[in-house]
């Protein structure tokens, strides 16, 4: 019979043009499935076939793990016990034992034939992706082979896709035969064998219809920074030239829109924006914000937003229909953008300098012109007035030697105090921790300092938030989460009682 078996593998590699490892992968697996059947519970069986003999030996096996993650001792076995004799083993290794296997002629033929054309179904679908993703492709063009419940099956060539129908453009009514093109934003791998997830509304699918509509992209005289889009609607893509000779935004749309134009057919009409990319995120963004006029910008690094100010006249512009230029210009760049009008910016200013004015009033204990004056050359905070270099202050005309150093031992007295204040709240909850099983007093006050400063609080946290607070590894913060937790099944238990 291992004879027989080394002509089948054979004559199987030949025909179906695979390796014949993957054939003799796909009667290992038949052999396993029909042994198994023969044991009771689920077994996991194993089945060796030697590639020169053809001869094949079977074997029973457990894989090692911990009592926290024991589910069936039919296949798994604890770590402790599997030590007894195996002392190097470890977790997810596996105990194996040597059993009687089917023998080849029992099995039945149809079931090891379906098997074994399965794994080789597998292996040349598996094998046509490499050679697909071999050649970078993203973009997928294809033919809708059928409907499934709104959702589109793509084939192209001798690959599937799937086109779910959030991913199809708004209004756009896909009916089988038609040819259309798609993005491979991922490879779902399944039961089924690998399959392209597809979508027509991903960002980057404009990018590549650029990419297809203009050779300077493909060869990098031009270069696509970015994109969003409300797809079927409208669309902005930043672009920047490398070469600059070559004007990006004329390049893109072509002579007489052409180019551009062939892409918004592509996406059912869609209005597309050509951006000029700036490294300065001010630039960009009044770019980005086109047709509206900019009159001015706040950045605000701190919170990662810019204040756009516009004339009443272009504050319609700014925003768009249903905001979606503004929401279209904040995915291009990255940045929050709050559109406001001059009037309200003004407004906004004015609140802005009397608060920093008031701080500057209090904190430094100095009066209402001196504060003024201070917020009039540019300073905001105390750390500012504290280390600024002394240079910068002296440049100040209204002050002289001592009372700007004067104002910069009151500027850090006063950081000074807050910080030791800051530092008794700290303590003071972390003393609250510490009464936790399990805490220390490090974890403690570094949980404290990240406004975490009660037991109560700390019960309310995910172990993913609890890790990514401390670094600490999972089992422990599962463990103090527990803990801490441990009143809520007290009170439980209390009212089940009652």
């Amino acid at each position: 019979m291992s004879r027989e078996m080394l002509m089948l593998v054979d004559a199987l590699a030949r025909e179906k043009n695979v390796a014949p490892e993957v054939v003799f992968g796909a009667l290992e697996m038949a052999l396993a499935s029909a042994t198994k059947k023969r044991i009771k519970g689920e077994a996991d069986v194993r089945v060796e076939i030697d590639h020169e003999t053809g001869d094949y030996k079977a074997f029973r096996r457990w894989q090692v793990v911990t009592e926290q993650e024991l589910e069936s001792e039919d296949n798994q076995i604890l770590l402790v016990d599997a030590q007894y004799d195996h002392p190097d083993i470890q977790v997810g290794d596996f105990v194996e034992e040597p059993i009687e296997a089917m023998e080849f002629g029992r099995i039945g033929a149809q079931a090891a034939k379906q098997v074994i054309l399965q794994r080789i179904r597998d292996a040349e679908r598996e094998q046509i992706l490499n050679d697909f993703l071999e050649r970078k492709e993203h973009l997928v063009t294809g033919v809708v082979k059928r409907m499934d419940r709104g959702n589109a099956i793509i084939e192209s060539g001798r690959i599937e896709g799937f086109l779910h129908r959030d991913q199809m453009i708004a209004r756009e009514n896909l009916r089988v035969g038609d040819r259309v093109r798609a993005y491979l934003s991922k490879i779902e791998r399944s039961g089924r064998g690998p399959q392209l997830v597809l979508s027509r509304t991903a960002p980057e699918f404009i990018m590549k219809l650029f990419e297809l509509e203009v050779p300077e992209i493909e060869e990098g005289l031009i270069e696509i920074k970015g994109a969003a889009r409300d797809p079927g609607l409208r669309a902005k893509i930043a672009v920047k030239s490398n070469d600059p000779r070559i004007d990006p935004i004329g390049t893109c749309i072509g002579l007489r829109g052409s180019r551009v134009t062939s892409v918004t057919n592509e996406l059912a009409g869609e209005r597309v924006d050509i951006i000029l990319w700036s490294p300065d995120p001010a630039q960009f963004v009044i770019n980005a914000l086109a047709p509206a006029e900019v009159s001015r910008i706040v950045v605000d690094e701190d919170k990662h937003s810019i204040d756009v100010v516009v004339e009443e006249d272009q504050l319609g512009k700014a925003i768009g229909s249903n905001g979606q230029n503004v929401r279209l210009a904040s995915e291009l760049t990255g940045w929050e953008l709050n559109i406001i009008t001059e009037e309200v910016a003004s407004e906004k200013k004015a609140k802005e300098t009397e608060t920093i004015r008031s701080l500057f009033m209090e904190k430094l204990d100095v009066d209402e012109e001196v504060a003024q004056i201070l917020v009039d050359e540019g300073f905001s905070t105390l750390e500012e007035v504290a280390y600024v270099p002394i240079t910068e202050m002296q440049e100040i005309e209204a002050f002289d030697e001592e009372i700007i150093e004067e104002l910069r031992t009151r500027a850090r007295n006063a950081l000074l105090t807050a910080a030791i204040v800051g530092e008794e709240k700290v303590e003071a909850s972390a003393g609250d921790l510490l009464s936790l099983e399990g805490m220390d007093p490090e974890t403690a006050r570094l949980l404290a300092a990240k406004g975490v400063h009660t037991t109560e609080d700390l019960a309310d946290l995910a172990v993913d938030d609890l890790v990514e607070m401390t670094d600490m590894d999972e089992e422990r913060a599962r463990q103090l989460i527990m803990a801490a937790r441990a009143p809520w099944f007290a009170e439980e238990g209390e009212s089940a009682a009652e």
